[in-house]
């Protein structure tokens, strides 16, 4: 099941086992929405392996046809010298591309300039960070543990950039701030449209999506992850086509924040201009110069209203737990609705009065 490998993804983050690898045809098929933004532009994987990194062969193989000016790939140490060999080294490398010399069409091995790098290889490293300030574009697989860094880094030096992370990150403060002032937004392709991730020898496969390739590769499927960039997209400027009517009985307000909840961005009516409560899926449709992103509908965020004592009930069965809460620690709820609300949440302690919690949200506002 997708959700097993959702989890094997999370716990790989927790425990910083960051060894995935992207498939060649998720590339491809992301890639293609920018070539031409490509042109005369060096390009940096600054978390790949170059042995077998997709990036670079990608990159590599399409060097001419995007006109790319230089390629250059790293990654963290214990990484092979000779890119045919099959003995360890204890030491990071640099690869470095500059295009077909030979008019064979193929980067061979001695068009490629390689080098010892002085320290680990790390992204975060002064030496890669010198590295970084004098290329263009970064594309990426980079560690999901350390996925708020990695862009904080590239927003820091000002580089555009097209990286793989979780989908889980967009509700990240430092990651949303970034996409709620349009300096960060999700590329075309996203959680289904991933093939999934090779993972190495020592991983286990759960999942029953989870296989091995034509090549022998150890695939893992996961339907929580997204491309982060900020570079332009068609689809990040074609507008959600909205054909639903606002009837304020369809639409109730949260009791707790003056906003309407949208259960589905399709939902979204043509015609209210107030705040609204999207799920995050929304960040997948959303177009600037249609909608304006006004928070995420979190403690902290926003301010929530009538602070209230409720006890907390058990949520499938509804029976008492005995534990109670001031306004529900700030999570939208509204009135609970028997035939919408699957699940139960509070129980107004004053009133008997029973609530049901709505999922993030994040707050938008048409333009």
């Amino acid at each position: 099941m997708r959700d097993a490998t959702n989890k094997k993804l999370q716990i790989a983050k927790a425990q910083k086992n960051d060894e995935f690898y992207t498939i060649l045809s998720d590339i491809e098929n992301e890639l293609k929405h920018y070539k031409k933004q490509f042109k005369n532009k060096v390009v940096y994987c600054n978390c790949d392996d170059p042995k077998i990194s997709n990036f670079f062969h990608y990159f590599a193989y399409n060097f001419e046809k995007l006109g790319l000016k230089s390629l250059i790939t790293s990654c963290y140490k214990n990484q092979q010298m000779d890119l045919f060999s099959k003995h360890d080294s204890e030491r990071s490398i640099l690869l470095e591309y500059k295009g077909d010399r030979n008019n064979n069409n193929v980067p061979d091995p001695e068009e490629i300039g390689v080098k010892y790098l002085k320290g680990d290889g790390d992204f975060r490293s002064q030496e890669c960070i010198e590295i970084l300030k004098k290329v263009d574009i970064v594309v990426t697989n980079p560690p999901f543990s350390l996925f708020r860094e990695y862009i904080g880094q590239l927003v820091k030096y000002k580089k555009d950039f097209l990286v793989i992370g979780t989908w889980n990150a967009i509700g990240y403060k430092e990651i949303f701030k970034l996409i709620k002032n349009n300096k960060c937004w999700i590329g075309v392709n996203s959680n289904r449209n991933f093939s999934g991730f090779i993972i190495p020898k020592h991983y286990s496969m759960h999942g029953s999506e989870a296989r091995i390739d034509d090549q022998g590769n150890r695939i893992v499927s996961s339907n929580n992850t997204c491309w982060f960039t900020n570079l332009n997209n068609q689809k990040r400027n074609s507008p959600i086509i909205l054909h639903r009517k606002y009837h304020e009985e369809e639409y109730p307000k949260y009791e707790n924040y003056d906003a309407i909840n949208i259960d589905k961005t399709n939902d979204i009516p043509t015609d209210y201009d107030g705040l609204m409560g999207v799920p995050i899926t929304f960040i997948d449709k959303y177009n600037p110069s249609q909608f304006e992103i006004i928070a995420l509908g979190v403690v902290g965020s926003i301010d929530f209203k009538n602070n209230r004592r409720m006890e907390i009930l058990d949520k499938k069965t509804g029976a008492p737990t005995g534990k109670f809460t001031n306004n529900a620690k700030g999570t939208l709820y509204r009135k609970r609705n028997n035939e919408k609300d699957k699940y139960f949440a509070f129980k107004d302690c004053e009133t008997g009065q029973l609530y049901s919690s709505i999922y993030s949200r994040i707050i938008i506002r048409k333009k």
